[in-house]
């Protein structure tokens, strides 16, 4: 009995394109990054203020706010809650 695909027949299976890594931050992170900024700003806080209001370190913050961390949504959540908005008011 012939089993499909056979490990290692490189034919059996179908190329897919890998995606290329990007090095640049997307549209997307830099939005939120800069909507996080100019709220913490617009209410008068500090990283560190942030920070303890969030349950996340300012270093953490800084990064975020400069598009550099790849953020999840839980920690978007979470920064949300420290700055009192509904996440869809960072996106």
């Amino acid at each position: 009995m012939e089993h499909w695909p056979r490990e290692g027949d490189a034919e059996a299976m179908p190329r897919v394109p890998k995606v290329p890594k990007s090095r640049e931050p997307s549209e997307s992170r830099k939005t939120f990054a800069a909507s996080v900024r100019r709220e913490r700003h617009a209410q008068g806080l500090t990283l560190e203020d942030l920070g303890e209001r969030s349950n996340l370190e300012w270093s953490y913050l800084s990064q975020v706010e400069r598009g550099i961390r790849n953020i999840t949504v839980d920690n978007m959540d979470a920064i949300a809650r420290g700055l009192g908005l509904p996440l869809r008011d960072l996106l």
